[in-house]
């Protein structure tokens, strides 16, 4: 048996529950995790109370980012193993393959080993800004060189994480805040310019 953090019913932080649950071997295509380390982040409390996209059937697992040591692995998967030290790139379905709890089974195609410099909380912490950035900046609207790009928000994680990807290709960020006192630390993160909202 392994406590995972489930809920039954859309609600606030009070609706969480640790079930004890027993974890089934993973499937084809599926790793399972010991995890070290959880992200959380705000599309987990939106979908608790109901207020995301997609909607919980339950009883729901809740999680999108973790990190943690491959105990099996699925038949097919390649290129992991147990005893690897991995994190978790944030699953299309929450509700199916939360990370919350002492065990995750996750599709291999979201499982990669991260290097031996990063912690397992920082493992756990690092994906969902950069996907939500990246996805942003370089997928839809193909920031390239010498862009400028404005990134409102700039002190947030995403924020950051736009001004990172918009030096790595070479755009211009400037970054928005609504006090001079982030004005430091935006500067010290790459902003090229910075304007007061």
């Amino acid at each position: 048996m392994s406590r995972i953090v489930r809920f039954h019913k859309i609600g606030g932080p009070e609706v969480l529950q640790i079930d004890n649950i027993e974890v089934p071997a993973p499937s084809a295509g599926e790793v399972r995790i010991k995890v070290k380390a959880l992200g959380l982040n705000r599309a987990e409390s939106m979908f608790r109370s109901g207020k995301y996209l997609a909607q919980p059937k339950f009883p729901s697992r809740l999680g999108y980012e973790a990190s943690g040591i491959v105990e099996a692995i699925g038949s097919g998967v390649t290129g992991l193993a147990p005893g690897d030290v991995v994190s978790i790139v944030p699953p299309i379905d929450q509700g199916k393959y939360g990370v919350y709890g002492e065990i995750a089974t996750i599709p291999s195609q979201f499982v990669v080993k991260h290097p031996s410099s990063l912690s397992f909380v920082e493992a756990a912490a690092i994906w969902m800004q950069y996907m939500t950035a990246y996805g942003a900046l370089i997928d839809i609207a193909a920031i390239k060189k010498e862009d400028y790009v404005v990134i409102p928000a700039a002190s947030s994680s995403v924020g950051l994480a736009a001004i990172q990807l918009c030096n790595l290709v070479g755009a211009i960020p400037i970054a928005t805040t609504r006090t001079n006192s982030k004005r430091k630390a935006l500067q010290d993160a790459g902003a090229a310019h910075l304007q007061e909202s």
